[in-house]
Formats: C-alpha cells, sequence, structure tokens
C-alpha cells in the first residue's frame, strides 16, 4: 500500500544530508505536535525563487560520454520534481541538499543572456554547439516567470550561432517564432524527454512536467515548423518503463521525431538514497524488484561512474535493453535522419568573425 504521507506535487519525499556540510537539520516530533496545537503548517512545501549573480554562464564539458560540448543553465535547482535526475547532486554544491530542496530552491541567473552574449563575442571562443539545460531543465515553471532562456535564444539568433535544447515542457512552444529563424539557417536542434506513455507513470517519476500527451504534441508542432526533434527515453528504469520502449517508439515516429535515445537509470550520489525512499513510498510492491534490477545494471550497485557504461549499463538486463531498443529504432526510425551541423558551425563562426568588436577591441 502506498504511503500516506506522500508529499504531493513533490519527487523527492525528503531532505538527505548535504556532503559539504558539517550540520544537519531533522524534524523533531515535539515540533510537529507543536505545529498542530497551534494550526500551523510544519512544511508548507512552497518553492522558493533565490536570484543569484553568476561569473560565467558556458560550461565546457569533459566529459567524454556526455554527448555534447558545451552547456548552460539559466536555472540551478529544477521544480519539475524527477525523482531520478541525475543534476540533484549538483546542488549540493549551493549549500542545498539533494532531495527537496533541489525542487523547492531554485536559483535564478538573470544575467544568463548578458554572459552568453560577453562569451560569444569573446576573441578566443570557437563556434561549438551550446546546449541548453545540460543539467537542469530550461523550460521548467520558473522560466514562464523570468523568460531567461527566451533572451537567450534571442542572443543565439543574433549572433547566428548553433543551439541545442533538452526540456520535457510544452513551454517552448512560447519560443517557435525564434526556433524558426533559428532552424531556417540549421542552427537549433531540440530533444524533448519522454519517459513513459503512462500518465500514472509520469506523474510518480515527474510530478511537475508537461502531461505526455502535451509532450509528443510539442514534438509534433516543432517538426512541423521545420525544427528537427531527437526524442530521448531518459532514463529506462526496470521494472518502471522498460516495457515502455517498443510502444513509446512507435508514438515518437509517428509524431516526426527524427530520431530515438535512451539511457540507463543511474542513481549517483545522494539520489541512490532519494530514489531508495521515494520508491519505497510510492511503489512499496515492487520496490525491492526495481531496486534489485538496477543494481544488476551497475554491476550490484545503484550507480557506476565509470565512463562508457554508466549511462549504458552492462549485465543481462542491460543487454535486454539496448536489443528493445536496436529493433525500435529499425522498425521506426530506419527512414529518418538527423541533420548535419558541422557547415553550421563553420558558417557561425564566420558569422562571430563578422560582429563589430567593442571598445578598444576596434582597433585590432
Amino acid at each position: 500500500m502506498k504511503d500516506k504521507t506522500i508529499i504531493k506535487g513533490r519527487g523527492a519525499q525528503m531532505n538527505v544530508q548535504n556532503k559539504f556540510l558539517e550540520h544537519s537539520e531533522e524534524v523533531r516530533d515535539d515540533y510537529l505536535e507543536y505545529c498542530r496545537l497551534e494550526g500551523e503548517e510544519a512544511d508548507p512545501n512552497k518553492t522558493t525563487y533565490i536570484e543569484v549573480t553568476s561569473k560565467s554562464i558556458v560550461n565546457k564539458v569533459n566529459s567524454p560520454d556526455v554527448g555534447m560540448s558545451y552547456s548552460m543553465n539559466p536555472y540551478q535547482g529544477c521544480e519539475h520534481g524527477c525523482i531520478y535526475c541525475y543534476a540533484r547532486n549538483s546542488h549540493e554544491y549551493w549549500g542545498y541538499s539533494a532531495g527537496l530542496d533541489f525542487e523547492r530552491k531554485i536559483l535564478i541567473k538573470k544575467d544568463a543572456p548578458e554572459l552568453l552574449e560577453k562569451k560569444l563575442q569573446s576573441k578566443s571562443w570557437k563556434a561549438q554547439t551550446i546546449v541548453l539545460s545540460g543539467n537542469t531543465d530550461c523550460y521548467q515553471p520558473a522560466e514562464q516567470r523570468y523568460e531567461i532562456t527566451r533572451r537567450c535564444l534571442e542572443v543565439f539568433l543574433k549572433y547566428k550561432h548553433p543551439v541545442g535544447i533538452i526540456t520535457k515542457n510544452a513551454l517552448i512552444l512560447r519560443d517557435l517564432d525564434i526556433l524558426k529563424k533559428l532552424a531556417k539557417d540549421n542552427l537549433v536542434s531540440v530533444s524533448i524527454s519522454i519517459t513513459s506513455l503512462s500518465e500514472t507513470t509520469r506523474r510518480a517519476l515527474e510530478p511537475r512536467t508537461a502531461t505526455i500527451k502535451r509532450r509528443f504534441k510539442t514534438v509534433r508542432e516543432l517538426t512541423d515548423n521545420g525544427i528537427p526533434v531527437n526524442v530521448m527515453m531518459a532514463p529506462v528504469i526496470p521494472g518502471v518503463n522498460s516495457h515502455e520502449i517498443l510502444p513509446l517508439a512507435k508514438v515518437a515516429a509517428e509524431n516526426g521525431a527524427l530520431s530515438l535515445g535512451f539511457i540507463v537509470v543511474r542513481l549517483n550520489g545522494a539520489i541512490g538514497q532519494i530514489f531508495t525512499d521515494w520508491i519505497r513510498k510510492t511503489m512499496p510492491d515492487k520496490a525491492d524488484k526495481v531496486l534489485h534490477q538496477i543494481e544488476a545494471c551497475h554491476g550490484g550497485a545503484l550507480n557506476d561512474s565509470e565512463f562508457g557504461t554508466r549511462m549504458k549499463g552492462k549485465g543481462k538486463i542491460a543487454e535486454q535493453l539496448h536489443s528493445m531498443m536496436r529493433i525500435a529504432k529499425q522498425k521506426y526510425f530506419s527512414d529518418k535522419e538527423f541533420p548535419n551541423t558541422n557547415h553550421t558551425l563553420y558558417e557561425a563562426q564566420k558569422q562571430l568573425l563578422k560582429q563589430p568588436k567593442n571598445g578598444q577591441m576596434r582597433l585590432f
């Protein structure tokens, strides 16, 4: 039976100890009793937006198996609350927990567009695709209020610079006007993350994301407007959504996606504890089975940090997942091709060199 104390609208059901902090917090029973007697909420479960100032916004990605060279994240933390999110651990660097804090304390980098433009104007910058949302979703709910992602896209358009976008939010359609202009010069591609065809599964795994129906509608609308779309089934969790690879691939192809990708779930750092607590509360009947199958994909642990295998998994279960994905691609995507961006990078570099220089740079 599902735990009745589940915090609605959130993925994580706890705050874990930040490994960088000496002190920890706990909610004591006497405090809870005091709140009950006073008619107060012990935990209001509200999202807080915290504006921060950053020194830089474009990050070099050194991991050889991620598939991107540079990324940028207008927001730190993510209100979507995906329980499996690898980015949760990064919240600890800011002094917060990877658990509930990650989805309730959202850091807003309001100067991101200015920092991006400064980077593109740098004499040393060589055009490379910069991916929005390499860590946290650039179209999470905060974007509706702050519009930082839209302003960044305007910078990319101004400099004719290639950009990739990863999201699971239909809010991206708000910026269709800019995306269409970028697409004319092959400057943009979008990956829409879709983990399940089941709304029940979606609500459990990703409580504050767009519905599955809206995400496929987003794939369709982007495709119809000439914007290349990849669907990412990320992550595949054995025993939770692993049986959906073929049917999800079919629907993705029918809605115009040009390619399909996936990763095997890995519960790195504090996420292992957060996920274990969550699944025992939300899916107690299958918790042990799911956890054991995840361990079977990572040599007996919930996580594998080895480059090359950490997101692919190994062992019989992982092999079955990869075989199923190969079949799905052959069946539904064999006649599709994602656009090549090599020529785009060359043209983008020429555009950067044409940009007027500011200040003393005009002397050179």
